[in-house]
């Protein structure tokens, strides 16, 4: 077998990208945009010694997983992979995945065990209170906004996207006629030119409040009493004609405009958001609740984007950190203190560490805010703050739970050191990567501790992310 060569497949399993897996003459064959069970044609794109990378050409019997994508974009975006899979299938394979890597990575024998049912959704659509939005220009040179195709820069319009608060489209198109009519330059990012880039979308699911950040390559942009007005208007259009999109059950069925924002960003970079921000009308934020706590939310505050998940999530760690209210609990990778201040009502104290500092100083807004007066919060890489707190004042630092919350690459070796050596009764740990949270499983099993529980959280519909939470406790 060769590169560009036609060949049919069955499709066996599915890979971690959610792409289909398949086998033609001894090749193990990737290709994208299949569903365990469907016969298709597909071409060859690259082949090496045992596997081959394919493109699908045609699908000749398709799989009873099969289903026909919500978002016509589906298969060009890079967001959604698999809206061509039933969501009852995507729950599977998720849990799967999860189950495979605590398998391999983990060395948990019986991983299946220990893992509670997924927690998926009612209404896998439009749960994403965060949208970013590139901005370009098509082939008539009309602004448009969109997503990049998979590992691309190439932009693909978009005047809806069903992962999204329904709002998104009308900001989209007001975006795009202010664009228009203002005659501003959209950025292009080979020759670093023209002034905007990217159009970033926050909506408080629970409170209507409603937050829109222009990022420029400039320090103003052209007519903002135009760009405001419009994204007035949009909200008042979206409140008018389409609040009965949002039937879930607690969301807000009217939203308010309550923050436009620019974000400066002049460096040649991929990173979205600039160091700093203006706000150009109303608050620099807004704020939305997990149960009955409150957060502000700033444009480059990290907060979970899908807020019906996260409180499935949080009553999870809550669970699972077992508090009676004596505990000391330490936070690690705290953010603007979404678990934290969601724990410490449970608590006698909790400790946050975050390496950003405007994150801390949120973090700390937000404890004010909810009359939460015992949690402190301090700045700096967890794997340097704690152990050196520790190691300065063991009896006060010390912790009878830890929470770790870390980026994608998982918790750096010297703070699970530092948790070794505090010996807390139980960890709780959040992961964005099943992947890293078994390795580090497997490091914190060598230094005496267990996998008691662990619960899969679907976070991201229509994709191979998850979110796992992990229940380990220090053995006896």
């Amino acid at each position: 077998m060769q590169k560009n060569d036609l060949c049919e497949i069955k499709i066996e399993d599915m890979g971690k990208d959610g792409e289909g897996i398949g086998h033609v003459d001894g090749l193990t064959v990737f290709v994208k945009n299949t569903v365990v069970g469907d016969r298709a044609m597909v071409k060859l794109m690259k082949v090496k010694k045992n596997l081959a990378y394919a493109r699908l050409t045609d699908i000749l019997e398709p799989s009873p997983f099969r289903v026909t994508p919500v978002c016509e974009k589906a298969v060009q975006c890079g967001g959604c992979t698999l809206q061509h899979i039933s969501y009852e299938k995507q729950l599977e394979l998720l849990q799967n995945h999860v189950k495979n890597c605590l398998t391999r990575i983990g060395g948990i024998a019986d991983a299946e065990s220990l893992m509670e049912p997924i927690l998926g959704m009612e209404e896998p659509y439009h749960f994403r209170n965060k949208m970013q939005f590139p901005v370009g220009l098509d082939r008539d040179g009309h602004p448009v906004l969109g997503f990049y195709a998979g590992h691309t820069h190439a932009l693909i319009p978009l005047t809806d996207c069903p992962a999204g608060h329904p709002v998104n489209r009308e900001i989209m198109k007001a975006v795009r006629e202010y664009l228009e009519e203002a005659e501003v330059a959209v950025y292009n990012e080979e020759q670093h030119t023209g002034l905007v880039r990217h159009v970033l979308t926050r909506v408080g699911f629970y409170t209507g409040q409603v937050m829109v950040c222009i990022v420029i390559n400039g320090g103003k942009i052209p007519e903002q009493e135009l760009l405001i007005r419009k994204l007035q208007e949009a909200v008042e259009a979206w409140n008018t004609h389409a609040a009965d999109t949002t039937a879930t059950t607690g969301r807000a069925k009217e939203l308010e405009l309550v923050s436009v924002a620019l974000s400066i960003n002049r460096e040649k970079t991929n990173r979205i958001l600039g160091e700093r921000s203006k706000v150009i009308f109303g608050k620099g934020y807004i704020e939305d609740r997990i149960e009955d706590i409150a957060f502000r939310i700033a444009p480059e505050a990290f907060f979970q984007v899908n807020p019906e998940q996260t409180r499935k999530l949080y009553g999870k760690a809550l669970d699972y950190a077992g508090l009676t209210g004596e505990e000391t609990v330490w936070d690690m990778y705290c953010g603007i203190g979404t678990i934290s201040l969601f724990l410490a009502r449970k608590a006698r104290k909790v400790y946050g560490v975050e390496i950003v500092p405007q994150a801390i100083d949120n973090a700390k807004e937000n404890a004010e805010l909810n009359r939460i007066s015992n949690a402190e919060f301090f700045v700096g890489k967890a794997e340097e703050v704690v152990p050196k707190l520790y190691s300065e004042d063991p009896d006060r630092y010390r912790a009878d739970v830890v929470v770790v919350d870390p980026p994608r690459k998982g918790c750096d070796a010297a703070l699970l050191s530092t948790i070794a050596a505090m010996a807390p009764k139980r960890l709780v740990y959040v992961s964005c990567d099943p992947a890293t949270l078994a390795r580090d499983i497997a490091i914190l099993t060598k230094e005496g501790f267990t996998l008691k529980r662990v619960a899969t959280v679907d976070m991201f519909p229509q994709s191979m992310h998850v979110e796992c939470i992990a229940c380990i406790q220090r053995k006896s």
